[in-house]
Order: C-alpha cells, then sequence, then structure tokens
C-alpha cells in the first residue's frame, strides 16, 4: 500500500508518494510520483488545482478530540474486542444521538472509520456491541475511570454528591422496568432508577448504578455503602437530596464515620419547628446569604434526627414563594373557568372551591403556609454560608443528570432486553466521563464541553484525488482561532495534527 513520504532537501519539506516492498528479504522504497511541497506546515499541491477533486468531507473536529480523550482514559482497553463501536456509540451521544438503524448514515459522515481504524458500522455490530457488555465488569471498569481520573487531576477524596433519578422505558418487556414514582408527574410508565456518585468539588464522576424503577430513592444509598468503600473514600462529608433522606441512612453515614448534610421533607414534627420558629423576623439581615444569583434567609438550630445530633438549617427563598403563589393561583382561576363551564379540572385542584365552584380562600392560605421553605440537615457544624453552598449550590450532581438526560440521550430508552438497558446506560455514563474531563481542560476558557463541541463540528476533514495522476491526499479545513484554542487546551499535540 502507497503512502505519503516527507523528503527534507535544501532546507525544504517536499512531499512524495512511495511504496515499500520486499525485494531478496530487504524492504525497498519505490517512488511512485511526487506530490508537492510542505510549506509553515501547510500542504502545497503540484500541478494545476483544477484537477483536483474532492471526494468526501468528513466531520473530524469534534471526534479527535472525544477520541483523544477515551484514548488517554485507556477506554480501548478497558472495553475490550467491541471497543470502536462500543466509542462510537459513546461519541454519538456526546455529539448528535442517533438511534441504532440511523447509526450507519451518521457514521458515514465522519471520519471514524480512520479514527477508530474500523471498516464500518452496522445495526447488528451495534448490538453485539452492546451485548458485549455482558462479559465486562462494569463496576471494575468504573473503578479503572476513577483511577485514571484521580492520576490526571488528583481527584478530592473527601466529598462525594450524590442522587437519584428516573427515565422510561418503551413497552413493558424489560423486567427492570417498573412503575413508580416518575419524577415528571406521568404515571403509568415503566421506569428504571439511575443512581449516581461524583465528587463534591468539580464533578468527576465515581460510578453509576441502575435500580428497578419501584426501589425508592432512600434504599438505593444504603446499596451504594459499600461502593464507596472501594473507592477508598473512607471519611468526608456526603450530601445527597431530601427524597433520599432517612434516619437510617443518617446513622449509617454516622456510624461509618461520615458526615452527612441533606436536605429535609417538610412534613409532621418539622412543620412544627418551622412554625415555631418564623414567628420571628426571619427575613432580616443577619440572616441573609447569597447563593450565585439567589437570595436566602436561613435560620440555624439544634436538631436531632433518631440518636443523631445535628444543625437544622430553616431556608426561605422569597422568589420562590411568589413564584409558587403566582403559579398556583394561575392553576386555580384557570380551574374555575373551567369548573364554571362543567368541565374537568386538574386532579388536585378540588380542594380549593366548595361544591359551587366557589373558590375557598382559607384553603389557599393552608397551601401557602410553606411555600418559599425548604430544610437541611448537618452533622457538621458548618455555617449557614457553607451549608447553602454546599447543598443548594450542589448542581455538579444536576448537571450530570441533565447531561446524561439530554446532551447524552439517556432517554427515552428503546431497548427492552435487560443486559441492553444496562449497556445503554452504560453508554450514557461513559459520555458523561468524556464531557467532564473535557469541562476540566475547558476551564480556563470560560466555555462549556457542548459549546466547544459545536465549534469544532465545522472542523472537517477533506479527501482528494489529483485526477490526471491519480494520487490522493488528505487535509484538515483551516481552523479558526476558538477552535485552535480548544484543541490546545485539550492538548498541544492536537493542533500539531496534519494529513
Amino acid at each position: 500500500m502507497s503512502f505519503i513520504r516527507k523528503i527534507k532537501k535544501n532546507g525544504g519539506i517536499y512531499l512524495a508518494e512511495v511504496e515499500n516492498s520486499w525485494v531478496d528479504g530487504k524492504c525497498v522504497q519505490k517512488h511512485i510520483r511526487y506530490i508537492g511541497t510542505e510549506i509553515d506546515g501547510e500542504t502545497k499541491l503540484s500541478g494545476s488545482i483544477s484537477d483536483i477533486e474532492i471526494e468526501e468531507v468528513k466531520v473530524f473536529g469534534p471526534l479527535i478530540v472525544l477520541d483523544h480523550i477515551a484514548q488517554d482514559l485507556g477506554l480501548p482497553d478497558l472495553l475490550g474486542e467491541y471497543s470502536p463501536e462500543i466509542l462510537s456509540l459513546v461519541y454519538a451521544h456526546c455529539l448528535n444521538y442517533q438511534s441504532l438503524n440511523h447509526m450507519k448514515t451518521w457514521f458515514s459522515r465522519t471520519d471514524l472509520a480512520m479514527i477508530l481504524d474500523v471498516d464500518g458500522i452496522t445495526e447488528k455490530t451495534l448490538l453485539n456491541a452492546l451485548d458485549s457488555f455482558d462479559g465486562i465488569d462494569v463496576e471494575h471498569m468504573q473503578l479503572e475511570i476513577f483511577d485514571a481520573l484521580n492520576k490526571k487531576f488528583k481527584v478530592t477524596r473527601t466529598g462525594v454528591v450524590y442522587d437519584v433519578t428516573n427515565t422510561y422505558l418503551y413497552g413493558k418487556k424489560c423486567p427492570l422496568g417498573k412503575v413508580g414514582h416518575d419524577k415528571e408527574g406521568v404515571k403509568g410508565r415503566p421506569l428504571i432508577q439511575i443512581a449516581l456518585a461524583v465528587t463534591q468539588d468539580r464533578g468527576l464522576p465515581l460510578f453509576h448504578k441502575v435500580f428497578d424503577g419501584n426501589i425508592h430513592d432512600a434504599r438505593t444509598l444504603q446499596d451504594v455503602v459499600s461502593s464507596i468503600k472501594k473507592y477508598k473514600i473512607k471519611s468526608g462529608l456526603i450530601v445527597y437530596d431530601r427524597g433520599i433522606t432517612s434516619s437510617e441512612n443518617i446513622e449509617t453515614f454516622h456510624n461509618l464515620g461520615w458526615d452527612t448534610l441533606c436536605g429535609i421533607p417538610i412534613r409532621g414534627n418539622i412543620k412544627k419547628i418551622i412554625k415555631l420558629n418564623i414567628k420571628d423576623n426571619v427575613t432580616s439581615i443577619d440572616n441573609r446569604v447569597q447563593c450565585n444569583k439567589t437570595i436566602f434567609y436561613v435560620k440555624l438550630i439544634p436538631h436531632e434526627m433518631e440518636s443523631v445530633k445535628g444543625i437544622l438549617a430553616i431556608c426561605f427563598n422569597k422568589r420562590k414563594e411568589n413564584d409558587l403563589h403566582e403559579s398556583r393561583y394561575t392553576e386555580i382561576k384557570c380551574a374555575e373557568k373551567l369548573l364554571s363551564k362543567g368541565k374537568k379540572i386538574k386532579s388536585g385542584l378540588e380542594v380549593y372551591f366548595d361544591s359551587k365552584g366557589k373558590i375557598l380562600k382559607n384553603k389557599i392560605l393552608e397551601a401557602e403556609q410553606f411555600d418559599g421553605y425548604s430544610c437541611l440537615f448537618s452533622t457538621k457544624k458548618l455555617s449557614k454560608e457553607e451549608m447553602i453552598r454546599l447543598y443548594f449550590d450542589k448542581d455538579v450532581i444536576e448537571k450530570a443528570f441533565k447531561c446524561l438526560k439530554g446532551i447524552t440521550q439517556l432517554r427515552p430508552i428503546r431497548h427492552w432486553l435487560y443486559d441492553r438497558v444496562l449497556a445503554h446506560v452504560m453508554i450514557c455514563y461513559l459520555s458523561y466521563v468524556l464531557l467532564i474531563i473535557l469541562k476540566q481542560h475547558l476551564s480556563k476558557l470560560n466555555i462549556s464541553p457542548e459549546k466547544a463541541l459545536q465549534h469544532l463540528d465545522s472542523m472537517y476533514k477533506v479527501y482528494m484525488q489529483d485526477s490526471k495522476k491519480k494520487f490522493k491526499i488528505s487535509r484538515i479545513v483551516t481552523l479558526t482561532k476558538i477552535q485552535k484554542d480548544i484543541l490546545n487546551a485539550v492538548d498541544k499535540k492536537l493542533i500539531k495534527m496534519k494529513s
């Protein structure tokens, strides 16, 4: 097979198409044709430009960046035989997700065949790739990925943010899919629960787990306690949402030497505590705490959950109170019009009306009583500013789920075989890993991974052929300044890429 050789001569760089062959046991290089020169890193072809024909234009920029991160992380070795197919799915999820039956078309528009050194992609090979996860120790893989992240970024091992989301499946054949509490408020859909643990400081992924859709969020945390130990995070602060909070979870982590910062649902005794403590003026300047663009008024009081002592933070957000008021008023007024016409109203709104359709203002006042309030519980002695920042600024996990559900197209899951559902979630998890690493590289540029990949989307590789001399050559289109900045931020070697 012929290839392009660079020949340094008289201070210049000349390009020639050559071919190696074996003669009497020795490798002999045969000159086929002169192609052109290289000046300041740019290829100058010989002959007329009219002889050059464009054969193909391939998407290149975003893929070479994602592949560089994957290679640096050692993913090909971890993924085994079907690593090219799996990585093509991971990159597709990061960029422009396509269903399996459309992947072949998407793949053909990219330069992945060259980047991943794979002949082609078919729906069958992709399904085989998903099925290959059955032979991969996913827990071990996640540990290996975390070790690689630790070597690269020196992970802080003193804080974990944990949360659970759910997503729905098409069809009802998958044994994982169970009807549970849908966080989007839609009833009757088969769900799966996906738990995610990330580092508190930068959102670097520790691990994910998949549970049946009817398992309560609080129960999932008990299951991952052993997983946290494997990451050699012996103690620290674990932050989680009120949906996961339980006395059992707090006590478990307390006994393990961990501190907890969690949300507390406003019900039962917590309602009584809030009523007793809001008699004073909560919205005084002494209680004011700003977190990003949100203002909270916070009062701290000692509190116990079962046998574990800590601090309860009663938090009030005026803007949220107003938003809830207005949203409720809008729904009630719309319901009033519907009732006047004898039509059905949204479930739950009937409590605000009497038998004649008249609005019951006392019921509205009851509902408004705790609007804008939220409660946090911490077993660690923290200031009100620290509690607010650590809990409400825990958007690392929210952004992770947003990434999984949005950019990486976690939902809806169309596979119904048990192992393929797990494989699909793992593909999304790997996509998140690549995007969060890209985010670390881009920190000084103040640009998101999504925007960076969009900028690189116009970085094409062009395949050309000289119609007379019949030699072929490829070129990367001229880079813009922002594209150069992005490539340099990821790795300076990428800016030196040549066809």
